[in-house]
């Protein structure tokens, strides 16, 4: 947990009006958390734009960047392009709250705020579900969906529970 406090924004000491930060982030950031990665070697830029009020803090975290993903189709590595902006306001309040989604509350007497969450969050969310790698041709995909197995009418009829029916009549009554 220690590595984590490089990724704390102190704020206490600053004054009122923008202050920018950057951090480089690699592999070595994403080992600080317990979860399996769907990427390799990240080579990512983060810049932070903390907007201090006297009340509130406003972030804005724009991560860009590079991330090796493995193609769902050919199975070959591919660079991809990362690149997404969130936005946070930190309010201050009795304890620490996260269950508003771009509010989060922290305690009044912290003088640091720790953007390592976010960051990891904000390369996540940048992952595609369905990877693709450039090098794949539309014959591979016409391919792939040739092949690809296809419900029809009949087979959804049968493969219903008859249990269900009941249900559906009632739906369709009204």
């Amino acid at each position: 947990m220690d590595k984590l406090r490089n990724y704390d924004i102190s704020f206490s000491g600053l004054k009122t009006g923008k202050h920018e930060f950057k951090f480089e982030i690699d592999k070595e950031f994403f080992q600080l958390f317990d979860t399996e990665q769907e990427f390799t070697n990240p080579k990512i830029t983060v810049d932070v734009l903390l907007d201090k009020h006297t009340t509130f803090l406003e972030f804005k975290i724009k991560t860009h960047g590079m991330v090796e993903l493995v193609c769902d189709i050919t199975n070959e590595n591919f660079n991809h392009s990362i690149e997404n902006q969130i936005k946070v306001l930190v309010k201050f309040g009795e304890e620490y709250d996260d269950s508003e989604e771009d509010v989060i509350t922290i305690p009044t007497n912290d003088h640091a705020f720790n953007i390592a969450q976010l960051i990891y969050e904000n390369v996540v969310l940048s992952i595609p579900m369905k990877k693709l790698s450039p090098n794949v041709s539309d014959e591979d995909l016409e391919i792939l969906d040739k092949f690809s197995p296809k419900e029809t009418e009949e087979e959804e009829e049968h493969e219903t529970d008859p249990r269900w029916d009941a249900l559906k009549n009632l739906k369709n009554k009204n």
